[in-house]
Formats: C-alpha cells, sequence, structure tokens
C-alpha cells in the first residue's frame, strides 16, 4: 500500500490571479467574432477548457467551426499578459510547505503550451512541483473528472490518499467525480455557497488563508 500523498492544484484562479483577464480577453474575442456575451456570464464558464466554454457560453447559437478562430483570438490577446502574470499571495510557499510535509504537488489545468509556462513561472515553485496535466493530456477536461485522475495517478495515489484544491464548481465536481477530496478557495471570484453546493469540503479566501490553516485542513487529515 501506497503511503504517497498527492495535492493537486488548479491554476487559475487558485494560485494566479488570472480568472478576470480570461473573461476580458475571452469577451474580446468573442465581440471580435460578433457574440456578444455578458462578462458575468464568461465568469461562470473561466475553468471549463475552450471547446466546452464555448458550447456552454454560446449554446444553440455555437458553430463549431468558429472554434479555432476564437481560440485563437483569445490566446493571442491573453498572451500579452504572460510576462506579468500575478501570482496570488502565498502561493509558491503553500506548494513548498505541502512538499516539506511529504505531498506530491501536481498541477491539473486547462492551460497548456506556452500559456501553462507562464503560469509556472508566475508561481515561481517548480522545485517542488512534480507534474502537471493540461488539457492536452485528457481527452475530456473539467468538470469530467479526467483532469484530477491523470493528476493522480501521475503521483500515482489513489482517490483517498489525494486532496484537489481549486476555485470554480467544475474544479470541484471533478474532484468529487474522482472521489478526491475537494477544497476551495475564493480568489477566483466565485461565491462559497456555489463551492460548497458543487461539492467543496472547505472553503478557504485565498491560497495565504488556505496556508495558514493547513493544520486543520484536509491535508492534515490525510495522514
Amino acid at each position: 500500500m501506497t503511503t504517497k500523498r498527492a495535492a493537486i492544484f488548479d491554476i487559475d484562479g487558485t494560485l494566479v490571479d488570472t480568472n478576470h483577464l480570461h473573461v476580458v480577453t475571452w469577451w474580446e474575442a468573442l465581440r471580435q467574432a460578433g457574440h456578444h456575451v455578458p462578462m458575468r456570464e464568461i465568469h461562470r464558464a473561466v475553468g471549463l477548457g475552450g471547446g466546452d466554454l464555448l458550447d456552454h457560453l454560446l449554446g444553440d447559437e455555437r458553430d463549431p467551426a468558429e472554434d479555432d478562430q476564437l481560440s485563437a483570438a483569445h490566446h493571442t490577446l491573453y498572451a500579452t499578459y504572460f510576462e506579468r502574470l500575478p501570482a496570488l499571495d502565498s502561493a509558491g510557499d503553500l506548494l513548498r510547505s505541502l512538499a516539506g510535509q511529504g505531498w506530491e504537488i501536481v498541477l491539473a489545468t486547462s492551460a497548456g503550451g506556452a500559456e501553462l509556462s507562464a503560469l509556472r513561472g508566475a508561481i515561481d515553485a517548480d522545485d517542488v512541483i512534480l507534474g502537471a496535466t493540461s488539457a492536452d493530456d485528457v481527452e475530456d477536461g473539467k468538470p469530467a473528472p479526467d483532469p484530477v485522475r491523470q493528476a493522480r495517478e501521475l503521483a500515482g495515489v489513489p482517490s483517498e490518499r489525494a486532496v484537489f484544491v481549486g476555485d470554480t464548481v467544475w474544479d470541484m465536481r471533478a474532484a468529487v467525480r474522482d472521489d478526491v477530496t475537494a477544497v476551495a478557495v475564493l480568489s477566483g471570484g466565485i461565491p462559497r455557497a456555489d463551492l460548497e453546493e458543487a461539492g467543496a469540503h472547505a472553503v478557504y479566501r485565498d491560497p495565504a488563508d488556505l496556508l495558514a490553516h493547513l493544520a486543520t485542513s484536509a491535508f492534515a487529515d490525510t495522514p
């Protein structure tokens, strides 16, 4: 029986303060293509993979043939921020503290390629990160369990020895579907009630708040 434990983290809105950048850049990409979607709706969709996000936002109006153009426009707009993506307070310290307690640190995100590299650069904790799973590595993104399961398998642990930290309802649902303890942070801007309804075991203000309460968190409950 393995004694390893996995701390799995979403990135956008959880470790790096980027959700509202995604809202604005998706809004602009959609606007350029003639789609007028309220920013509040885009905010609630952040965390889904590109195709799922567009399906969620555009519904019956969606023309899948537009997907590549819309995603490319979003990427181009968002990439202008790559050199200045802001890590949330204590994000790197949280990962290092958990690694120091023997946790395998794995990232699970819909980001990939240059975007993932920029996010990891912002966190500046590659010395303790075992690896990352992105949208490129799984067939279905969150809220499907695939990203969480892939990250957990990368760490080589069963569901009961993993804790997942995210900031959206999609994160919580993905963790619950893989039978992994789900912990939420409010730093992505999603209300506490929505996160709890989606399956959050506990909710913290941000990484700094979780770090300050590690001794009484789900991480302390996993021997």
